[in-house]
């Protein structure tokens, strides 16, 4: 078994950054990718449309999909965009968050 699997997954152990190369947020454990949140920018205006959110399996309920969903969503107020959450996890996230009402694209 993964000794990933085995631990417990501290939210200081996961570091999330925006890979725009990739159009995806990236949450880390080290130098492993554990979880993405795909998005569409077609400007640096907005809105950004979350499109795909995945963790790996050895993460699954340890709290890395919500510190990814919050890291990027605290990124797009940072840029002062607004966003639209085609992805089920970003819309369900936000229907339980309501912090970030405010950058939902009407």
């Amino acid at each position: 078994m993964d000794a990933m699997a085995e631990s417990t997954v501290a939210p200081e152990d996961v570091i999330v950054e925006d890979n725009p190369q990739e159009s995806r947020y990236e949450a880390r454990i080290g130098d492993r990718v554990v979880g993405i949140a795909e998005y569409e920018l077609t400007d640096d205006r907005g809105p950004i449309v979350f499109t795909h959110t995945e963790v790996i399996e050895e993460v699954e309920g340890k709290g890395v999909a919500g510190k990814l969903a919050s890291s990027a969503l605290n990124d797009v107020r940072r840029r002062g965009i607004r966003l639209v959450a085609d992805c089920p996890y970003i819309s369900s996230y936000l229907k339980r968050h309501h912090d970030w009402d405010d950058l939902i694209q009407a």
